[in-house]
């Protein structure tokens, strides 16, 4: 489940150009001097232009790793050793860092990818935002939609859950949510 949510985060970041799934093992020595094979969960690779270094990522539950973590600690050593020899980072994603307002937001916008607008709607959208630059859902709502607000939210909605709109995620989808073109 918490990993489903990472993988949900992961897919709405547009710098995100990849997610591999346990993309390498690892030996390690644990604190009882046996050796053993970590597999990561993932690697993930971003977009060149954001300039962000390949990210080797554990997905683990808050309560299990604070409750283990001296046991943790040489199999993350070694993740966090094969990672900097490669010019990546290495961190342990909870859900203090995958679940919120972001990932609310995030699954209450999947209902509207798929819905099917007119072009000519879903257009006249995205200019009116391109031209503003930036622009206000209600702003957006009195201009194409008065009399018919919900209608012109799932379009609005639509364009940002298919990224064509960016926003603040992590925000309240309310009114005065800010949306421009995304790049």
């Amino acid at each position: 489940m918490l990993e489903r949510d990472f993988l949900s985060r992961m897919d709405f970041r547009k710098d995100v150009l990849t997610v591999l799934s346990q993309p390498v093992q690892l030996d390690f020595v644990a604190r009882s001097g046996r050796s053993y094979t970590y597999t990561p969960d993932y690697l993930v690779h971003f977009h060149a232009h954001t300039h962000q270094r390949p990210m080797l990522v554990e997905v683990k539950p808050a309560e299990n790793w604070r409750e283990n973590w001296r046991d943790l600690l040489p199999k993350w050593k070694a993740a966090l050793r094969y990672a900097k020899g490669r010019g990546w980072d290495f961190h342990v994603y909870d859900e203090s860092r995958i679940r919120g307002q972001s990932l609310k937001n995030i699954q209450y916008l999947e209902r509207f990818r798929n819905a099917d607008y007119a072009d000519q709607d879903l257009d006249a959208i995205i200019r009116t935002v391109a031209f503003k630059g930036i622009a206000t859902i209600s702003y957006l709502l009195a201009l194409h939609f008065q009399g018919e607000e919900a209608l012109g939210k799932s379009h609005i909605f639509h364009l940002i859950a298919t990224r064509q709109l960016d926003c603040d995620i992590s925000g309240p989808l309310s009114d005065s949510l800010e949306v421009m073109v995304a790049e």
